[in-house]
């Protein structure tokens, strides 16, 4: 028996080396560029189960041998920058129904072409007249919107009702994808209340896979206040239904999980390394403004990764800094995948931002209020 609990106790141990281990490799993501370290990459999806494992570990030794709780408590430490990337820890309560007067409200949202087309093949009515309500009542100066879907037809324009049934006069679309047959064109937009001076789009050489779209950027003139408003949506992974069933495989352990890991590490791996060149560009485009900047968007990739600490650098995170919890902004797969984000620098003070729960898009919209500084940059 005794010497059970000895083999017992090292192979504990031996574990608990081993997952402190990856998760430590895992946060070294932050500087590893997923086009070479693309399997390090592919770790920070699983950063959420390493955490919990190892405070498992920790709590578990704490109570049997505490001197063993180090292994534990030192790879937190050293891994601190990635866990508060990835929890929020302020519990504060959000007051978005009160609008401090000098903030600047900012909503980024991937609106999955207002539902459209899910909803049509469905044969449901469609989302997009409650999904334009719901905009409407966040009060919001600033909208940042992927996949936004405007209509062809001259009958119903999403741009012209939210222009003047909405009150925003200033917008940028980028126009990225035009359906010649469905007659309807996709891409990004900037809206504004506030007059926009100049605008610019960029568009990424590396996609090969024609669902990326670009990367805009509007100048912004905030009560005689210069800022620059960039949104994005990175290369997604592109999952289809079959890809979903092949989570489920993997999930439940079935005879063909070899085949449906094979297939989801394939799109992974082109996904992620794409997505680190886009970031390069992204992050390149943002150190060269002369302007206070705020980043919004859909980047495809979670808090762990080369992708979000790349183009963050020294920005701020608008939901880490002012709310708590993980902040899922994507309903599938996982409950911990953020991925959307507010990143303002550090010319703005964040008064709160907060994800909005909505059934419509596969994404949830993220609302951040701001506050310009009066420091000049």
């Amino acid at each position: 028996m005794a010497s059970l609990r000895k083999f017992t106790k090292r192979f504990v141990i031996l574990l608990n080396i081993l997952i402190s281990l990856l998760f430590l490799i895992t946060c070294c993501n932050a500087f590893l560029h997923p086009d070479k370290w693309w399997f390090i990459s592919l770790l920070a999806f699983f950063f959420p189960i390493f955490l919990l494992i190892l405070l498992c570990f920790l709590f578990l030794w704490l109570f049997i041998s505490p001197r063993w709780s180090l292994i534990s408590l030192i790879s937190l430490i050293i891994g601190w920058q990635n866990i508060h990337a990835f929890f929020g820890m302020n519990p504060g309560r959000k007051d978005f129904y009160h609008k401090h007067e000098n903030a600047i409200r900012i909503m980024t949202w991937n609106v999955r072409r207002w539902d459209e087309f899910i909803t049509k093949k469905t044969g449901a009515s469609g989302h997009r007249p409650r999904m334009l309500d719901m905009v409407d009542k966040q009060q919001a100066d600033l909208l940042c919107f992927q996949e936004f879907y405007e209509p062809d037809d001259s009958s119903f324009s999403n741009i012209r009702y939210i222009r003047d049934k909405l009150h925003f006069p200033y917008y940028f679309f980028s126009r990225d994808y035009h359906n010649r047959i469905a007659k309807y064109t996709t891409g990004l937009i900037i809206f504004s209340r506030y007059p926009i001076l100049r605008n610019e789009r960029q568009t990424f050489g590396q996609d090969t896979s024609g669902s990326t779209e670009s990367l805009i950027d509007a100048d912004i003139d905030v009560n005689g206040k210069r800022i620059r408003i960039f949104t994005v949506h990175l290369q997604s992974v592109l999952f289809k239904p079959k890809d979903f069933r092949d989570v489920e495989i993997i999930r439940n352990a079935e005879d063909s999980l070899l085949q449906a890991s094979r297939s989801l590490a394939k799109k992974l791996k082109f996904a992620l390394s794409l997505r680190g060149y886009q970031a390069d560009t992204v992050r390149r485009h943002l150190d060269a403004s002369p302007y206070p900047v705020i980043i919004c968007g859909d980047f495809n990739d979670v808090p762990n990764s080369y992708t979000y600490f790349h183009i963050r650098g020294n920005r701020q995170d608008a939901f880490i800094a002012s709310s708590f919890g993980i902040g899922r902004t994507y309903i599938h797969i996982s409950p911990t995948l953020r991925i959307d984000y507010i990143l303002p620098d550090k010319s703005f003070n964040i008064l709160q931002c907060s994800k909005i729960v909505s059934p419509f898009s596969d994404h949830h919209p993220v609302l951040a209020d701001l506050q310009l500084q009066d420091s000049k940059r």
